[in-house]
């Protein structure tokens, strides 16, 4: 993933009473960041926005990080934070186990966000991470961790049409780096591509990076590693994708190359890009430092190029723009099929992706830098970066996603919904009304009474209104009760009773 060090202040800290951060009378817990919606135009695909925001060491976070869904508006609508500014999500999306929706993240700590000094190469996991798979009611029904001595990486955690997880791995391996330019007590930051069964944990396949990758071809020098503890993040493995004929996609930053591999013998097929391409590129095809390879439809490929950057002193190839290349087969060339740029245009120095939307529509994630974007198919140029861009969200001050999605996603809470009350004057009471994480509640119902068992209906049909709706009633209670209300009408969740005394006495 890498970090561009040269961008972030000088303390670390946490920022939850800013007009950044949002805050919620009946969720005080909660304190995830605002965000400001730049452009809003008509044609954008439904669903709601995921991201998983975090910063750089020594930057200010601006709220907590955690998992993050959010409505086109920026309204939360489901938000599990994390106890530590130096823990993380990233990867934060919609996929589908056994034929549900479900919620799928990788948690842990990313090296470069809790010291300025990392031991390991910026962006690489520290040691105890995992992958989570949440259900619909928000529970986590599955956590994985890598084998054979990896850690579970930032990048990648895919469930595949077999019920599967595929996902990318680091480990450390001593070597001479001396062949290459680096320190002779020097390590290897080695990745691995794993699958594992999911309901029994078996290994189904393991791919070794350093066994069929030559680290002599990488873009970043060796002599990089005495600034990351002699360790040489060669490879740099950032997404790994199923595709025909048991093949994988895969995509190393550092070599600015995707390689397809056969699954059955671990040969390399082909290689795109690099040092050993197999593929010459026709004009402004060329890519690097890139990440989130994908397959599309007719000898395509997509991918977010960053076209940045080896270290925080190296400058840009070039601004950072989602990337859609045609390959011939035939010819063994590849040529740009469409191009999404910023408005104003990025430069872009990790992370990012591009995801294509129920609608043809395309979804960019910024990475490293605050934003997320939506387009039509038919993307822009350089030249043109206003065409067909539709959608823009900015995150504040310098909070990042690794990666950012649109899914259409049903979440069903469990646990009841949230109360607050607050009183304001003799018999004006506010009701504060939340359900984090229901997408189904539409309305809300008050009821009061002056005993937990003698409540009635004082407000029938609240039209809920953002994350937390206020309800203003004339009733001293002072038992306060909240039903959500779904788009029939239903109650569909209730909350605890609340007594007035709890906030006022």
């Amino acid at each position: 993933m890498g970090m561009d060090k040269s961008r972030i202040p000088s303390h670390t800290s946490t920022n939850n009473s800013s007009p950044q951060v949002w805050s919620f009378v009946s969720a005080p817990a909660l304190h995830p960041m605002k965000v400001k919606v730049n452009v809003n135009k008509p044609e954008t695909a439904s669903g709601l926005l995921f991201v998983a925001p975090y910063t750089s060491y020594e930057a200010t976070m601006i709220g907590q990080t955690g998992a993050l869904i959010m409505d086109q508006a920026g309204n939360p609508v489901w938000f599990r934070p994390l106890n530590s500014i130096y823990k993380q999500n990233t990867d934060f999306r919609v996929q589908s186990y056994k034929g549900k929706p479900v919620l799928t993240m990788w948690r842990g700590t990313i090296s470069g966000t809790q010291s300025a000094n990392p031991n390991l190469p910026a962006g690489d996991p520290e040691p105890g991470a995992y992958f989570q798979i949440i259900n619909q009611n928000y529970k986590v029904i599955k956590k994985l961790t890598a084998q054979k001595g990896f850690t579970a990486d930032v990048h990648e955690f895919t469930i595949t049409n077999q019920n599967t997880a595929l996902f990318t791995a680091v480990k450390q391996v001593p070597a001479d780096l001396t062949p290459y330019g680096g320190p002779v007590d020097g390590y290897f930051d080695n990745y691995s591509i794993q699958e594992v069964d999911l309901k029994t944990g078996q290994l189904l396949f393991f791919w070794n990076v350093l066994a069929h990758v030559d680290p002599a071809d990488s873009m970043l020098p060796a002599s990089s590693a005495t600034s990351s503890n002699n360790i040489w993040d060669c490879f740099h493995v950032n997404s790994v994708e199923e595709g025909p004929n048991n093949t994988l996609l895969i995509s190393m930053r550092n070599m600015w190359a995707i390689y397809n591999i056969d699954k059955e013998t671990g040969n390399i097929n082909w290689q795109l890009g690099g040092k050993k391409s197999n593929f010459t590129f026709g004009p402004n095809a060329t890519f690097s430092w890139q990440h989130d390879a994908r397959y599309r439809s007719g000898n395509r490929i997509s991918m977010f190029d960053d076209s940045c950057c080896a270290s925080s002193s190296s400058p840009p190839e070039g601004p950072a723009h989602g990337l859609i290349l045609h390959l011939d087969f035939q010819n063994m060339t590849a040529n740009v099929d469409r191009t999404y740029y910023h408005d104003p245009t990025l430069y872009v120095a990790s992370q990012g992706n591009v995801q294509k939307l129920s609608n043809g529509n395309q979804f960019v994630g910024w990475g490293q830098e605050p934003y997320l974007s939506e387009f039509e198919n038919g993307g822009n140029t350089i030249k043109d970066p206003s065409l067909n861009f539709l959608y823009d969200m900015q995150f504040p001050n310098q909070n990042i996603s690794y990666r950012a999605f649109k899914n259409e996603w049903i979440g069903l809470p469990l646990y009841p919904p949230s109360i607050a009350v607050a009183l304001l004057c003799e018999d004006a009471v506010i009701i504060y009304a939340s359900w984090n994480g229901s997408t189904e509640t539409v309305a809300w119902r008050v009821l009061a009474g002056p005993t937990p068992d003698r409540l009635s209906v004082v407000v029938n049909c609240t039209p809920r209104t953002g994350f937390e709706t206020d309800i203003c009633i004339n009733s001293d209670g002072p038992y306060f009760e909240v039903n959500a209300l779904n788009y029939c009408g239903e109650v569909i969740g209730r909350s605890r009773i609340a007594h007035m005394c709890e906030w006022q006495c």
